[in-house]
């Protein structure tokens, strides 16, 4: 695995950048202190000199939107995710070509056509393999069993950083590993791809899936 970059300084050339799901623009993409502050062609007013460059080569970036839990979110925040200058810099960097239907929906990517994955400023996956052995920076707001009863879903996160879904009653549908920071999760399944999924108001929102814990026996 290459060198992970520093986050807090970083520019990303030559990218396809889905500042929201269905509005793209092609250049760069800039980051200082965590937060987006240029993206597209030209450059920040600021740049700074120590600023580490990626040529991803083409690669798309994109939002970690999902939309089920933007819909739940209070009025006037719809934008918090976009890729804009002042938005906390969380999105992943991919080979793969990505629909506007991805970015809202289910939004998966194999190993091989990942670049990053950064939430919040961390880097928690490089090319295609976990960058961090921190699994949640806030565990009791999410280890537990998230059941939405509707899709017959049990998504049970263990406390040593593994997932396991049951799905329609079958034990063990989907397993793997799992990573927190703030309200947001990334999954990285053991049959081979990353995804992603966010908290609001003690609500677990994945693809398509709406998940309340379990606390003694009765949901949220």
């Amino acid at each position: 695995m290459t060198e992970q970059p520093a986050i807090f300084s970083l520019r990303l050339d030559h990218a396809i950048i889905h500042v929201t799901a269905s509005s793209v623009v092609r250049g760069t993409l800039y980051i200082r202190d965590g937060l987006f502050t240029h993206a597209g062609a030209g450059e920040p007013s600021e740049t700074e000199r120590t600023t580490r460059t990626i040529d991803v080569q083409g690669a798309s970036i994109v939002p970690l939107l999902v939309e089920n839990g933007l819909r739940a979110r209070a009025a006037g925040n719809e934008q918090s995710w976009d890729l804009v200058a002042g938005n906390a810099a969380t999105f992943a960097v991919t080979r793969q070509h990505v629909t506007a239907a991805q970015v809202r929906g289910t939004l998966m990517i194999a190993p091989d056509d990942l670049i990053a994955i950064i939430v919040d400023g961390e880097m928690i996956a490089w090319e295609g393999r976990p960058a961090t052995d921190t699994i949640s920076t806030n565990p009791n707001m999410w280890t537990g069993t998230w059941v939405d009863r509707p899709h017959a879903l049990a998504q049970h996160l263990l406390p040593e950083g593994r997932y396991t879904e049951t799905r329609n009653g079958r034990a063990d549908a989907y397993t793997g590993l799992y990573w927190t920071r703030t309200n947001r999760i990334v999954y990285l399944d053991d049959s081979g791809f990353w995804a992603f999924g966010l908290q609001h108001h003690n609500t677990l929102y994945h693809a398509h899936f709406t998940m309340r814990r379990i606390q003694n026996g009765k949901q949220d």
